[in-house]
């Protein structure tokens, strides 16, 4: 891979001084340093192409010396740095980014500025489902008042076939690339489908979903096979977000229960599970830690748990309540394998033993690292 020219400014890959093979090496040691104690670390699995691997980007936009510039917002000092080809972003979802930068200067549309307040553009979120071809663009705004909207449309889908929806998300918070609560569907159904592990999902603007979706297919993969399900099991899918994993498991278990504390995403996954004809999943919208607590209460028996938490990990009150539990099996796939290290410490001190370890490389360039670990009952 040719030296990035943003590199330095962006601060978005930091591996960007190594070789792919030189990061997979990073990644592994740091895998080993920080989880080697508690069982064997697997090979680390790397991409066969590491780039333009993501399929959601979003651009800010703003003024420089008198011009629309789109690009990151800079980790140091929060300006936006002019970015037109990055590297690991896909190409096609670029393309659009740079002709809706085009389309707001022959429409008059000013970028909304965060010191003065006056604008109307924050940023451009652009989200293509690799396997299916579908794109949708959401344009982020200030107000609700989207003059020449239709034309705008019209110029997009144009150039842009294969853009399946646009919506205007109305953010009037001062969180920079945040989404607010208000969308106005400004063509298409509001979302877009994707295909994953034989299923599909429906992808709106704050639904999360996995941006590599070529190493998702590995990661998800493996999860179900340490999960080692034969179709009598209960499961539970703790912070299931839009159920993805739960759903791809659904097929080997007896049932299996989402539950998500987020009501957009319990949403979604609901009519994911509908989408795909499956009838042995429930999403419930709680908090996980108390709802196996209640089911621990309840004397009700969970065959296995299947964990996906944020890059703080699990709270205390979640572990404790997955102990109380006791399930034969944990599947834990962590984002950051220091919060993995401290749960999976506190897992082997109340009756769990971690048995396998599988680190992921989905976001090559950058330290980030994600593992799956299989964690049995002792």
């Amino acid at each position: 891979m040719e030296s990035c020219p943003y590199y330095r400014k962006c601060s978005g890959c930091q591996l960007q001084n190594l070789s792919y093979e030189r990061q997979l090496q990073f990644k592994q040691v740091k895998a080993i340093k920080l989880l080697g104690k508690f069982c064997h670390v697997d090979e680390i699995i790397g991409m066969d192409y590491p780039l333009h691997y993501r399929n959601k980007i979003q651009a800010a936009f703003g003024y420089r010396k008198g011009e629309i510039i789109h690009g990151i917002y800079q980790s140091a000092n929060g300006n936006i740095v002019p970015v037109k080809n990055c590297m690991i972003e896909d190409e096609v979802a670029q393309e659009i980014i740079e002709c809706v930068s085009k389309l707001l200067l022959s429409f008059k549309m000013k970028p909304y500025n965060e010191t003065t307040a006056n604008g109307f553009v924050r940023h451009v979120l652009v989200k293509r489902g690799f396997e299916s071809g579908e794109i949708m663009v959401v344009i982020v705004t200030r107000s609700g008042n989207f003059k020449s909207v239709r034309s705008f449309v019209n110029a997009v889908i144009k150039k842009y076939p294969d853009v399946k929806t646009i919506v205007q998300n109305v953010n009037d918070n001062d969180i920079k690339l945040s989404l607010g609560k208000r969308n106005i569907v400004l063509y298409g159904d509001g979302y877009i489908k994707e295909n994953l592990c034989d299923l599909t999902f429906r992808i709106s603007p704050q639904a999360f979903y996995q941006v590599n979706p070529v190493q998702t297919v590995k990661l998800y993969n493996k999860a179900i096979e340490y999960a080692q399900l034969n179709g009598s099991e209960r499961v539970i899918d703790a912070y299931c977000g839009t159920g993805t994993i739960g759903m791809i498991a659904s097929s080997k278990a007896k049932m299996v229960m989402g539950v998500e504390l987020n009501e957009n995403a319990v949403e979604d996954a609901k009519a994911n599970a509908k989408l795909n004809n499956i009838d042995n999943i429930d999403f419930i919208c709680a908090d996980a830690g108390k709802f196996m607590v209640d089911l621990a209460q309840n004397n009700e028996k969970i065959d296995v748990v299947i964990t996906d938490p944020p890059r703080i990990g699990c709270s205390r009150e979640f572990l404790h309540s997955l102990v109380k539990l006791k399930p034969n099996r944990v599947v834990y796939v962590s984002c950051n394998p220091k919060t993995l290290a401290r749960d999976l410490n506190y897992l082997h001190h109340n009756g769990y033993k971690a048995t396998a370890i599988k680190p992921v490389d989905m976001f090559p360039y950058t330290e980030h690292l994600e593992c799956v670990c299989r964690i049995d009952k002792i």
